[in-house]
């Protein structure tokens, strides 16, 4: 059966398991209606104060009735997940928790994995099985993201769409495989661009849709996407566990930044885009990424604003500006 999936969680299960992964948050950002779909949650009867992307995937979720369960991260992600779980219950979805434990303990994200595996009623081994194929598509698409800072030849865009489509491989990983391959052989034809500023992008995957495209139109380029770079799983560790431990975004603010500062000295990024969500808590932590990281950072924020307005565009070309004096 399909089942959603409201952030990355170790997909090698479900597929061990037989299942389908569908990531809700690609299906509602890349769909044609999404104000519909905001509009359908708000009379629905979830609050102006809640946030984009808990009102989209509820009405996705609300709407495919292919999938049959939805896997729900109720720790390490979006405080609100807990209150959608409850709400979709009510719509007769099954719900599946799963829950990145506060702190990246061994012992404590072992027992997380095993009761997922018990619930999608698969093994060990088989996860296991899945994950080295798995593993060969992450290096693959490790592979574009070198060719976006290495060789200067793959868009701000086509770097965030090949690392956020490793939530779920877009629930078919030999086909995925197959649209890689095709595309790191597309790439390595052209002509690298070298005029580009050089920037980072930190935070939860924009609900901009075109803002990579603005980026990219008044002469910067995204050479770092901090979330999607860690939905694809850049630590290949044998251990699964280990592996989502290496995984940041679930996990203590100063996880994120070692990993930030690192590779702002591999990929020569000269500012930094952080990117939050009205009414996420998250939000809070631009405090601490300024006070940690050396660099420029402009915070900007998306609500319901599923394109580029006046206002962030003048913010963006102001920091490019600002930048490149």
């Amino acid at each position: 059966m399909k089942i959603g999936i409201t952030s990355t969680v170790p997909v090698e299960v479900v597929y061990a398991a037989g299942h389908i992964p569908v990531d809700l948050n690609n299906i509602l950002i890349q769909s044609e209606d999404i104000e519909k779909k905001l509009l359908s949650a708000s009379m629905y009867g979830f609050p102006e104060t809640c946030c984009s992307w808990i009102k989209g995937i509820f009405s996705v979720a609300r709407e495919r009735a292919d999938i049959e369960a939805i896997i729900a991260v109720v720790g390490g992600d979006c405080s609100n997940t807990n209150a959608l779980m409850e709400v979709l219950q009510v719509e007769n979805k099954k719900l599946i928790p799963f829950s990145y434990p506060h702190e990246s303990l061994y012992e404590d994200l072992k027992i997380e994995i095993e009761k997922l595996i018990k619930n999608l009623g698969t093994n060990r081994d088989e996860v296991y099985r899945i994950k080295k194929r798995l593993d060969k598509i992450r290096k693959k698409v490790q592979q574009i993201d070198k060719l976006t800072y290495e060789e200067n030849k793959v868009t701000s865009f086509e770097n965030h769409y090949w690392q956020v489509s490793c939530s779920d491989f877009l629930g078919n990983p030999d086909e995925f495989e197959f649209q890689v391959d095709k595309f790191i052989e597309e790439v390595k034809t052209r002509k690298p661009e070298l005029n580009k500023f050089r920037l980072g992008y930190l935070g939860v995957p924009p609900f901009v849709q075109n803002i990579y495209d603005e980026i990219e139109r008044i002469g910067g380029r995204i050479v770092f996407n901090e979330i999607q770079r860690q939905f694809a799983m850049p630590s290949f560790e044998e251990d699964i566990v280990v592996q989502y431990q290496k995984y940041t975004y679930p996990y203590s603010i100063f996880d994120r930044i070692e990993d930030i500062q690192e590779q702002i000295e591999v990929r020569n990024i000269k500012g930094l885009i952080h990117y939050t969500q009205t009414f996420c808590h998250r939000a809070i932590q631009d405090i601490v990424i300024k006070k940690q990281l050396n660099l420029p950072i402009l915070r900007i924020e998306g609500n319901d604003n599923y394109l580029v307005d006046s206002k962030l565009r003048t913010q963006l070309e102001a920091f490019i500006d600002m930048l490149k004096t």
